[in-house]
């Protein structure tokens, strides 16, 4: 899924400068808009509104939902901000969606937000004996305990690695704006960026 990222991570653990195998994983997702927004037509009448982009909403940080015609980057981290895996997706995938996907099972422990608790992901990593370190998320008849408040304190600040990540992928590569139509060109885009971070973290 993505050979080239894999292939320069293998360099760089024979370099002795990156190690895959167990540590730790810290995962997300982060919206990327597409080229083309509105269905405007070209000359010929034909639609440029990108076809394999999708309508992201999701709730700002003011509390008003916020909505984007886009992708959906996934990237797994480890503790020093290099890509371990990535996964690139039609803006409507929840981030969930490529939470397995994105680990190897040998991860001594996960991080990841809330958007990712679920009892079957839970169920995944229990199977494999890897820490649960996923965010707890309340429900309507369900409320935090304790427990799960210091949970969260205890380990959200982990995952301001991968929030580091994405920001440098954003305001040195580009990333927040997808550069061509269609989903196949704008993930092969998006690779090159990590592919090209890694080189420079490494």
């Amino acid at each position: 899924m993505d050979k080239l990222l894999q292939e320069i991570n293998s360099q760089l653990i024979d370099q002795g400068l990156y190690i895959k195998s167990g540590g730790i994983s810290i995962v997300d997702a982060s919206v990327i808009e597409a080229k083309q927004c509105r269905p405007n037509k070209d000359k010929d009448k034909h639609s440029t509104q990108d076809p394999d982009a999708k309508w992201n909403v999701k709730a700002g940080s003011d509390g008003k939902s916020k909505s984007t015609y886009g992708y959906k980057a996934h990237i797994n981290v480890d503790e020093d901000g290099l890509i371990k895996s990535i996964g690139y997706t039609a803006g409507n995938v929840h981030d969930s969606n490529c939470f397995t996907e994105l680990l190897d099972g040998e991860e001594s422990s996960v991080y990841a937000d809330s958007a990712y608790s679920s009892n079957k992901h839970s169920e995944w990593l229990d199977d494999r004996n890897i820490d649960n370190r996923i965010i707890k998320r309340a429900y309507r008849n369900k409320p935090l305990t304790e427990h799960d408040k210091c949970f969260n304190r205890l380990h959200s600040g982990v995952r301001c690695t991968v929030e580091r990540v994405f920001g440098i992928l954003k305001l040195h590569y580009g990333m927040a704006k997808a550069r061509y139509l269609g989903l196949s060109r704008n993930r092969t885009r998006f690779e090159i960026m990590c592919v090209a971070h890694n080189i420079k973290r490494g």
